[in-house]
């Protein structure tokens, strides 16, 4: 298994946490015209703690060959030592203070953000948003699941070359408008395969292929 791969495998169930996203509450109050109405439905966010992200970088490169650096504040700097070259390569993200743990929660934020830019819990920004019903206290009435593809026993992990194989395909096909290639490789991948390949591509190659795959 390569390093990408230790990274970005899907986390046990038992550290998955899960908030409430987007509710129907201004649906809600709009149709019956009460301020006070709480939401009936919502989309369950799954997130994971970031001591659980420590843990990931320890298991899959060892202790002593990554760290973090906040160089401003809402900035976090991920650094992971090459195995095969030494080198330190950095990885940044960052975000805003949080209404709850305010400072705190920023910089545990901007930490997971800058790990997930090396895999660790990427997945989790792939689950489908999916209304789920919520009690009277606006909390879910049923535990919310994940979908088998993001479960350590569904998860079936493309080799990397393949990966690689397909990008380089779909570059080529880009660079070509050519919509036909472009359908031919994506069309042999299921929906959870799509997600590993995903990764492979940056936002504006993204956008570019959802583009030319809608023509």
């Amino acid at each position: 298994m390569n390093l990408f791969d230790k990274l970005s495998r899907p986390f046990p169930l038992n550290a998955i946490h899960w908030r409430i996203g987007s509710t129907n509450v201004k649906k809600i109050r709009r149709e019956t015209g009460d301020n006070n109405a709480r939401p009936t439905k919502g989309i369950p966010l799954a997130y994971i703690d970031a001591r659980d992200v420590y843990n990931r970088l320890d298991e899959a490169v060892g202790p002593f060959n990554w760290q973090d650096k906040y160089p401003f504040e809402g900035c976090c700097e991920i650094s992971i030592k090459d195995p095969d070259t030494g080198e330190w390569i950095c990885k940044s993200n960052g975000a805003g203070r949080t209404d709850i743990e305010g400072e705190k929660g920023q910089y545990s934020d901007a930490f997971k953000r800058a790990a997930v830019l090396w895999g660790v819990g990427q997945y989790l920004y792939d689950l489908p948003n999916e209304w789920v019903d919520l009690d009277d206290w606006g909390r879910f009435k049923a535990p919310p699941k994940l979908p088998a593809w993001a479960t350590s026993s569904g998860w079936m992990r493309l080799p990397l070359s393949e990966r690689q194989g397909v990008r380089t395909m779909t570059i080529d096909a880009l660079a070509n408008s050519d919509k036909c290639g472009l359908d031919q490789v994506w069309d042999e991948y299921s929906h959870e395969q799509h997600l590993q390949l995903w990764t492979m591509f940056n936002s504006i190659e993204r956008e570019a292929i959802k583009d030319l795959r809608k023509t």
